[in-house]
């Protein structure tokens, strides 16, 4: 698989530590089905993701508006709502 660090990492470093941003292509990524299924007009191997795929959660600023709609309607999280969830103690 090809993946490639965000160039954000000094910042998600530090915001979150915990979290390791790549960029992926929607090939790559293995999103669950549900999420593919509300992409047919997204290029398969175009970088449109920038996550943490071992933690389903992706960065907005470095995602395609697509891909981060159907993830927010999946059981993914934006890099906020992690943050959010964190600091709530979740």
């Amino acid at each position: 698989m090809s993946s490639r660090s965000c160039p954000d990492w000094p910042t998600h470093l530090e915001l979150t530590p915990e979290l390791h941003f790549k960029h992926f292509a929607l090939s790559e990524a293995q999103l669950p089905g549900e999420v593919l299924v509300a992409l047919p007009d997204v290029p398969s191997d175009a970088l449109v993701l920038c996550a943490d795929l071992d933690k389903n959660v992706f960065n907005r600023d470095h995602t395609d508006e697509r891909v981060a709609q159907a993830l927010v309607d999946s059981h993914w999280l934006a890099r906020e709502e992690w943050i959010e969830r964190r600091a709530a103690g979740g």
